[in-house]
């Protein structure tokens, strides 16, 4: 899953994106109002999580531009502790989530695993195929009661997959979507990580539940 990180406080930015890469999340970032706005005009992104005080242009406008203009992407504004005003023009505007400064970091990466999961429509964090159980929250693997380890590149992969289950995603769709804007892998690198889970999880088990569609990308069985 890709965010976009807003905020130009850099000794804020910088654990809040490492924070969300080790939770699994593609991160590009943003420092001011116009870089953000470039940026989500192009990007593929899933959440873009949105500081109200910027350079150049404010949080709040951006956010109701992009919701004139037909941008359906997730957005939690971050704002000051106890403005009240703010946060209230805010998801009139059209944001879905709010969180005041300061916070801690597992409430940032709860609240935004919660709107992945809404913008997938999974109410539950445990995504079910099979006998296939992926814990969004714990991030923890197991088919047929045994427990997998993944790498966060691995698990990404997979909870991607999961979230489009018998649907086929392209190689483009995975890599816009598992991987930053400073990445300098190639978009081939998505075959070695669906042959890495394939290995781990289809390889012991049946039936196999990681499909190819030859020219066409990769999907996981449906139920």
């Amino acid at each position: 899953m890709k965010i976009l990180l807003v905020e130009d406080h850099k000794l804020l930015a910088r654990p809040l994106k490492q924070g969300l890469e080790e939770d699994g999340f593609a991160v590009d970032l943003a420092a001011s109002g116009d870089e953000a706005d470039a940026k989500a005009r192009v990007g593929n992104y899933d959440v873009i999580i949105l500081d109200l005080m910027l350079p150049v242009i404010n949080g709040l406008t951006l956010l109701k531009g992009w919701r004139k203009d037909g941008f359906t992407f997730h957005i939690l504004i971050l704002t000051a502790m106890g403005s009240l005003t703010d946060k209230v023009q805010g998801l009139n505007l059209g944001a879905d989530d709010y969180l005041s400064k300061p916070f801690e970091l597992s409430e940032l990466l709860a609240r935004v695993r919660a709107l992945v999961r809404r913008g997938h429509q999974a109410k539950d964090p445990v995504l079910r195929i099979h006998d296939l159980e992926i814990d969004t929250g714990a991030k923890s693997v197991r088919r047929a009661g045994k427990e997998i380890y993944l790498t966060p590149r691995e698990f990404s992969l997979l909870r991607f997959l999961c979230y489009h289950r018998g649907k086929v995603v392209s190689r483009s769709m995975v890599w816009e979507h598992l991987y930053d804007e400073n990445d300098d892998n190639t978009s081939n690198v998505v075959d070695v990580y669906i042959r890495y889970l394939r290995n781990k999880i289809d390889k012991h088990f049946t039936p196999p539940l990681i499909l190819t569609r030859w020219g066409e990308g990769y999907m996981i069985k449906g139920d």
